[in-house]
């Protein structure tokens, strides 16, 4: 097993608590492969505990024999949830994959509680709660209907890491190597652990073989969301192949517009689409445009769903990948753009501390990214690109973001004006001119800056 990496924060408030002298319920959810149970796992694991991974039936009975294991004198109590839960009082209980046991009884919810305000409450019980559905555990744990409500002591809605761990789990690959395997794996510790370097060929390998995880993956992901399985994959395609407004979706999957919203709503609630407007607008705005959430499903929409027989008849390359994989690393480039200015932000390292960042658009002009700080009305606008400049190419883009920036509205406003590239020959020279510039052999320095803030 590898060394557990990041989630230090998390993982040293999931401590915290399990150490505390009062009753704790804690929720943890998040989509599938994010690294819940070994966020658990890690913070239990010089604890007296229960571990138990729910299955699909009979769960009570199988909870029981895992408890006892541990603690035998479960064995002596009453074989209902309640009984089990009080020969437990005083110990660590971690169920993962929660929601299963609500499909197997809805009513265990109602035990749970009638467990929890009768016996557990008044103890230093710690009942952990993991589940992958986000839709269930949002909708049956956490809202306001859930028996559960108003008992959980804290949750935990667990993201992917950002791309700046990539380095603890590859400490000798370039940033640009790690730009590659984050197009791919994005922050999900899963996918990060089935990498090995070099990508490129390690991407070959699994390609050609038999037992890939790349094949199911995403119908795997799906089924435990959603039952049109087919009507959600086909507008996550459209979605990864850049039809990012409803009615580019619309007229890609051939949904009336009555069908979509409701999928694409049921899709943002599961993190698995984001929808963004320009950082100027309102949440309202009409101007909304939909992005898949993470890399790997983008990547598995651009590359593998396309070409699944010929990967099964082993007639596809990684080579093939790798020929678009520059223009399509574009857009991931902005990702790790826009986290590198938050990085720079929180240690001081800008003109001005923003508090909102994004894109901007506006009939067919586009700013990358606009970082705004609106009660001093300062504002920087950064233009990203996956790829070589020139001095002259990079003074180029700067100027015509300049003539963009005028577009947006801000006029009283401070303006800055910067850009992130792969490599920009001369940065000083643009600094010199007033210019900020960064490129991948400012990471290092982003890296040591904030591992020491």
């Amino acid at each position: 097993m590898r060394p557990f990496v990041d989630r230090r924060e998390e993982l040293k408030a999931l401590k915290e608590r399990l150490t505390s002298n009062n009753f704790e319920l804690i929720v943890i959810y998040g989509r599938r492969r994010v690294g819940k149970t070994r966020l658990a796992l890690e913070a239990v694991k010089e604890l007296p505990h229960v571990y138990y991974l729910a299955v699909e039936g009979d769960n009570l009975r199988h909870f029981r024999k895992t408890a006892e294991r541990v603690f035998p004198e479960v064995r002596y109590s009453r074989e209902d949830w309640e009984g089990t839960l009080h020969a437990l009082k005083e110990k660590i209980i971690v169920i993962d994959e929660f929601p299963n046991l609500i499909k197997e009884n809805p009513r265990v919810l109602s035990l749970f509680q009638r467990a929890i305000d009768l016996d557990l409450s008044s103890s230093s019980t710690k009942l952990v709660l993991l589940g992958s559905s986000v839709s269930m555990m949002t909708e049956k744990v956490l809202s306001y209907k859930s028996p559960l409500y108003g008992r959980r002591t804290g949750s935990m809605k667990l993201r992917p890491m950002g791309f700046f761990s990539l380095r603890e789990f590859f400490p000798k690959a370039s940033w640009e190597e790690l730009v590659e395997v984050y197009g791919m794996t994005d922050g999900i510790p899963f996918y990060i652990t089935q990498v090995k370097l070099p990508f490129w060929e390690w991407l070959e390998k699994e390609l050609s073989s038999p037992v890939s995880f790349f094949r199911d993956e995403v119908d795997f992901l799906l089924r435990y969301e959603f039952s049109e399985v087919s009507t959600y994959k086909r507008i996550l395609e459209a979605i990864a192949l850049g039809k990012t407004t409803p009615k580019e979706i619309r007229d890609f999957t051939g949904l009336r517009h009555s069908d979509i919203s409701p999928y694409l709503r049921n899709l943002i609630e599961t993190e698995l689409i984001v929808r963004e407007v320009p950082v100027t607008g309102k949440r309202t705005s009409k101007k909304g445009r939909y992005y898949v959430a993470d890399n790997f499903l983008a990547f598995w929409f651009r590359f593998i769903s396309p070409n699944l027989s010929r990967i099964e008849e082993g007639t596809f390359s990684a080579e093939e990948i790798r020929e678009s994989y520059n223009h399509y690393l574009g857009f991931v480039f902005e990702k790790v753009a826009r986290q590198f200015l938050i990085e720079l932000n929180k240690a001081g390292r800008l003109p001005f501390a923003f508090t909102k960042i994004g894109c901007w658009w506006h009939r067919g002009e586009e700013i990358d990214l606009v970082a705004l700080n609106e009660r001093e009305r300062k504002a920087l606008f950064v233009e990203v690109k996956w790829k070589e400049l020139r001095e002259r190419e990079a003074r180029g883009i700067l100027k015509d973001l300049e003539r963009k920036s005028e577009l947006v509205g801000l006029e009283s406003w401070e303006k800055g004006y910067g850009l992130v590239a792969k490599e920009i020959e001369d940065k000083a020279r643009l600094r010199e001119a007033g210019f900020l510039a960064w490129d991948l052999r400012d990471f290092d320095k982003m890296v040591r800056l904030t591992s020491t803030s």
